[in-house]
């Protein structure tokens, strides 16, 4: 019987150590053959067009340049692009809305077992979906939440918000008075769970409400 042929994978984590872990672990799978390693997000979206591999394992923190979630969108827009697998120790709503947004097939924390990798990669590389077990819950909880209705005076104010404006600027750029900016100020907070600025453009950035 003629042994299947193993996923050719490209590996993209900007710390050496970590990286030559995975190395080493990945090259002991018969089933899977590592042609490259990126230690940056622009080596990862170079190599991922040179190499041609099936799927890349993409870290989402990685250092100075684009981040693993830039990286994603830039490898998977391409044509013909090689299915991209998060592999990282973040898992909040807002890494994985993003990484997910930007294409990504899979999102698996590094905590997982070895066993558990090796399969995320053959899944990816068949373009099935994987999920570690506590980003499955976020995601299931996200879809269960729905998302809260900002009006589009509100969303106005609120991508004000973003930019850094206090109230009196915000009056200004929207022509209304600083009254009606704090009434509608503590309408988003209030849909939000908030009760800061701070926190209001924060929730707003990991529920993607900004426009």
């Amino acid at each position: 019987m003629t042994a299947p042929t193993p996923v050719r994978l490209l590996v993209c984590d900007d710390h050496a150590v970590v990286r030559a872990g995975l190395l080493a672990l990945l090259g002991s799978a018969d089933d899977i053959e590592v042609v490259g390693a990126a230690g940056s997000g622009e080596e990862a979206v170079a190599l991922a067009a040179k190499l041609r591999p099936q799927v890349v394992l993409m870290d989402l923190q990685l250092g100075d340049g684009i981040d693993g979630v830039e990286a994603t969108r830039r490898i998977a827009g391409r044509p013909g692009a090689p299915y991209v697998l998060v592999l990282t120790t973040y898992d909040t709503d807002a890494d994985i809305n993003r990484a997910i947004a930007a294409g990504a097939t899979g999102y698996l924390l590094k905590a997982e077992r070895p066993e558990e990798l090796f399969t995320a990669i053959h899944a990816a590389a068949e373009g099935r979906t994987t999920l570690s077990p506590p980003v499955a819950s976020r995601v299931m909880a996200q879809l269960r939440t729905p998302a809260p209705q900002l009006t589009d005076r509100e969303q106005e104010i609120l991508a004000q918000l973003a930019q850094g404006l206090g109230n009196r600027e915000i009056a200004r750029a929207l022509f209304i008075s600083e009254a009606t900016v704090k009434t509608h100020l503590g309408r988003i907070y209030d849909k939000l769970g908030v009760d800061t600025r701070s926190g209001a453009v924060a929730a707003a950035k990991e529920r993607r409400l900004l426009r």
